[in-house]
């Protein structure tokens, strides 16, 4: 429920803050006094359209605040969580700024969103009812998930079947078109596969064998090279000509007798002992890589073969072995699963023909069980029209008929409500209805069975009892009467009737301030109550009678607000 309206510079009002309680509110007000726009300003600030000609004179913008209390199960908090904005509990804030700039910012909860986040939430929380707007059950696309909520507890499990057939189905024949729009394409792919599977697999990769290959390659294309340096080395170090390991061990054999001497003589002495040490085992290791250098000319041949075989796999497909190892292991897996469908084309046409009969079947089910439905909504309407004293109305539920079956995601059927308002025409869409003081009853009739269903928490009614006196406006105020026990009501009206069944009551005045129009608002106690309806009863005098007679209406209201708690707490 909307429980705080704060207003800035909107239109005629300076600034002005509303709250707002639980029922049934009324606002009602000369002609012109401004009612209409408290109403925009609830429609902007729930992401209506905003113009700049919204904003007060003299004011470079217009602000729009309101706090809105939620029922723990609102469908809101799913919105809100699909959009990140936090909600710690069931209040929710909706701001919005306009600048004469064009600039328009909008914030739920603090946190900065765009009109249509505003719009798609605020169609959750707020509901507003004009006297020429084509409300949300005038929209035909809506009219199946009305039907289905009406009667959902039969309707409910069968539509989740059928959800589910119809998603598998349309899982199987998407699969098997595919394979038979592309059949060349796939059976050419599938060569490709195995071809390029068989020639990596055939080639018999290892991670590191490049690099040891081409060492090795280095090494054969270098042999005469390498022997002799490692040979020349040996006899440098070894060779008996030389003598070079003879005199340096003469000199570590001189030096060890003075090292006790003196420091300096001892390191030089442990410098020339090690380095001959070292140079005798690099000796001993040239040795032992000479024994092992080998010429084998055809084992050069291999392995320039073998990397010229790497060299075109990575040109094909990757830059190192590595990259084609996992080219390789993503075309096998693809492989295999081309392979297993080849192997199933039969049994997958036999799954989509099987999965096509299954939802047909669940579809014919669940149409039947709406067509029920459409039965008791229909007599549930009738009966409300009849307190609407529209008994000669004729609601009912159109499932429109096809030569061919269609799979919709809600199921076969294409619904679309339609009336018969006068005995001997016939029957139209709902949506085409446009007489002011008709449409007006038959709204109220659906909002009254709808109400609960639809989950929203403030409905607003903008004039809808325009066109209607008497017996019928007394009918047109028990129904929002009624629907105000489950949702807020916030309700424009010029009929005594209707504001005396109010739980709230406003008076709008619309005053000239210092040659600038102001409009205020004064939330009526029982004696301004009297006063009002009187002078909506009277129109221009009050006198003691309409007094009398407004007292009496508000006497009354409170005799039928409770009939009707009555018989809803029965019902």
């Amino acid at each position: 429920m909307l429980q705080e309206l704060d207003i800035r510079d909107f239109a005629i009002i300076e600034k002005l803050n509303i709250a707002f309680q639980s029922g049934m509110t009324v606002l009602t007000g000369e002609t012109g006094a401004g009612k209409s726009i408290i109403i925009d300003a609830v429609g902007v600030l729930a992401g209506g359209r905003g113009s700049q000609e919204f904003i007060r004179k003299g004011a470079s913008k217009m602000r729009l605040q309101g706090l809105f209390h939620l029922p723990e199960d609102s469908a809101t908090f799913a919105v809100l969580d699909h959009y990140g904005i936090e909600h710690a509990d069931a209040d929710i804030l909706l701001q919005r700024d306009l600048y004469r700039t064009g600039r328009n910012v909008c914030r739920i909860n603090g946190q900065l969103v765009n009109t249509t986040t505003l719009k798609e939430i605020g169609e959750t929380i707020v509901d507003i009812h004009g006297q020429n707007e084509h409300q949300e059950l005038m929209h035909p696309e809506k009219h199946l998930a009305l039907l289905d909520e009406f009667y959902k507890v039969k309707v409910t499990p069968q539509r989740q079947k059928y959800v589910a057939a119809y998603t598998e189905f349309t899982r199987l024949n998407k699969a098997y078109q595919e394979r038979m729009a592309h059949a060349k394409e796939w059976a050419q792919r599938l060569d490709m596969l195995r071809f390029q599977v068989d020639e990596i697999d055939s080639a018999q990769l290892k991670p590191d064998e490049e690099s040891a290959l081409e060492t090795e390659r280095a090494r054969l294309s270098n042999f005469q090279r390498i022997t002799t340096a490692l040979q020349n080395s040996y006899a440098a170090i070894s060779g008996d000509e030389a003598g070079t390991m003879d005199n340096i061990g003469s000199a570590m054999n001189e030096l060890q007798q003075i090292a006790t001497l003196d420091s300096t003589y001892q390191d030089v002495a442990d410098s020339v002992q090690t380095a001959y040490y070292t140079l005798q085992d690099a000796a001993s290791e040239l040795l032992r890589q000479t024994d092992l250098m080998e010429w084998d000319e055809g084992r050069l041949d291999e392995i320039e073969k073998r990397l010229e075989v790497i060299q075109q796999l990575k040109r094909k497909y990757g830059d190192s072995i590595s990259q084609i190892l996992a080219y390789y292991a993503k075309i096998k897996a693809e492989l295999g699963q081309m392979t297993a469908t080849e192997d199933n084309e039969d049994q997958l046409a036999e799954q989509v023909k099987t999965a096509r009969e299954q939802l047909l079947q669940l579809g014919h089910q669940l149409s039947k069980t709406r067509q029920q439905g459409a039965k008791k909504l229909s007599q549930a309407i009738h009966e409300q029209l009849a307190a609407l004293y529209m008994e000669k109305t004729v609601f009912s539920v159109h499932f429109k008929a096809s030569s061919t079956v269609h799979f919709y995601p809600t199921g076969l059927d294409d619904v679309e409500f339609y009336i018969q308002t006068n005995p001997g025409e016939a029957a139209g869409p709902l949506a085409k209805i446009a007489s002011g003081g008709e449409l007006s009853r038959m709204m109220l009739a659906l909002k009254t069975i709808f109400t609960r269903s639809q989950g929203i928490t403030s409905i607003i009614f903008d004039e809808v009892d325009t066109g209607v006196s008497g017996r019928v406006a007394q009918a047109i105020a028990d129904k929002i009467s009624a629907i105000a026990r489950f949702s807020q009501v916030l309700c424009i009206t010029h009929l005594p009737q209707v504001a005396a069944m109010s739980d709230q009551h406003f008076f709008i005045r619309k005053q000239i301030i210092g040659q600038r129009t102001k409009t205020t608002l004064t939330r009526l106690e029982p004696a301004q109550r009297i006063d009002e309806l009187a002078r909506m009863l009277s129109g221009t005098t009050v006198t003691k009678l309409t007094r009398e007679h407004a007292e009496e209406l508000l006497q009354l209201a409170v005799v039928e607000k409770k009939r009707l708690r009555e018989a809803i707490t029965k019902a």
